[in-house]
């Protein structure tokens, strides 16, 4: 046989074991047993790529296979019958990401959940939500016309967010009178930090506000701290009411900004190795009495904050109970773009206590634990003029300790 002749044969077989190959990769289930076993391709794996290519073969529409492999994932994390976890797919994931850089798409407000719908807390300067005239205190009660009632907070909000420039159409509750408006989502860039001072019995108070743990958070709260004291502040509040939490290492920090060293939290799991995170560094606030804010959608990071620091004795609880969320999850990025943002462990505060509930019990979910109890509480903050006098309350409780 010639070079040239071998030469070729060796180009076909080459192009033959390519096709083969990507046929069996792309069709596991039509491999035999051994092949399987020797691709490391398991009988389920095999099983599910052969109902994805039942599906697509007699479907009547056609699906792809990228809609297909997101409604998989996205059945298996909900067949965990776990509340806190989830599958993002690509734009999701990248929704995500942005919140967590304290950025996202929207109409710029922060909610709650309420009896007739969503209750709105506070609209961003320069919102969509501002410039259609809602206002803290009105209740969204529909979306694109979907009653919210009865509807679960997390729930609500994805129908209100979405792509820029598209329109949401909200129906609000406002004194009494119901308005409808089409409002256009826009970038917003949610504040993550703001402070004030203010003042009881004569007594200078810094209050500091913090919406979520994103990235950078505690260098604003540190930041806001050094203002706040430079400006005459004797006591402090940290504000996190309706804070649901974010990154754990942000909780570490911000506590680390309060007191000397010594535990945040510890962390457990089945498939992670226990972790304690301490406070690091000087702190810039180690003596001046605190007072830490929480209601009902104080949650996770916040939770692991306040917690740590009522654990320590270094401040003291004012509000409502908080929510009650015992665990973490781990985020892991996909080859396609998307995420799994799965429970991996528990979270247990200095003291050793963890806040969660039981997870599903009887199908039931009994995730929700008894979460932080205030020392001095206050009324729900459901209407901003108790959201007010639950400030007050904060301030002179911090005031009375000068």
């Amino acid at each position: 046989m010639s070079k040239t002749v071998a030469t070729a044969l060796t180009v076909v077989l080459g192009v033959a074991l390519l096709a083969v190959g990507i046929y069996v990769g792309a069709h596991p289930a039509n491999m035999p047993g051994g092949l399987q076993r020797l691709f490391g391709i398991s009988h389920q794996q095999a099983i599910v790529a052969e109902a994805t290519d039942r599906i697509q073969d007699t479907y009547y529409r056609k699906l792809s296979d990228a809609d297909l492999a997101d409604a998989a994932i996205k059945g298996m994390v909900s067949s965990m019958d776990d509340r806190f976890s989830n599958y993002f797919t690509p734009a999701e994931y990248q929704q995500f990401q942005q919140q967590q850089n304290g950025e996202f798409a929207g109409v710029g407000m922060t909610v709650s959940a309420g009896k007739q719908g969503i209750a709105v807390n506070s609209t961003y300067p320069g919102s969509p939500a501002r410039r259609a005239g809602i206002k803290p205190g009105d209740t969204i009660v529909a979306v694109n016309g979907k009653s919210l009632k009865g509807v679960d907070l997390d729930d609500a909000t994805k129908l209100i967010k979405g792509p820029v420039g598209t329109p949401v159409t909200l129906t609000w509750l406002h004194d009494g009178k119901r308005i409808t408006k089409p409002v256009e989502r826009a970038d917003v860039k949610v504040p993550v930090v703001s402070s004030a001072i203010r003042r009881c019995d004569g007594v200078k108070v810094g209050v500091v506000r913090l919406a979520t743990f994103s990235h950078g958070a505690h260098d604003q709260v540190v930041a806001a701290l050094r203002k706040v004291l430079k400006q005459g502040a004797k006591a402090l509040v940290l504000d996190l009411r309706g804070n649901g939490g974010g990154l754990v290492n942000e909780a570490q920090l911000i506590v680390s900004a309060f007191v000397h060293g010594g535990t945040v939290v510890t962390t457990k799991g089945l498939h992670v190795e226990s972790h304690t995170l301490k406070a690091v560094g000087e702190p810039v606030a180690a003596s001046q009495p605190l007072v830490v804010l929480i209601d009902g959608n104080t949650a996770s990071a916040s939770e692991i904050t306040a917690g740590a620091l009522q654990d320590r004795g270094r401040a003291e609880l004012v509000g409502t109970h908080s929510y009650g969320k015992g665990v973490f999850q781990e985020i892991m990025q996909l080859s396609n773009g998307g995420a799994l943002d799965i429970t991996a462990g528990q979270y247990f505060l200095p003291s050793g206590r963890n806040l969660g509930g039981k997870g599903v019990v009887g199908g039931q979910d009994v995730s929700r634990g008894a979460g932080l109890t205030p020392t001095v509480k206050t009324p729900q903050d459901t209407t901003p003029a108790k959201a007010a006098a639950g400030l007050r309350t904060a301030v002179c409780t911090a005031a009375a300790k000068v």
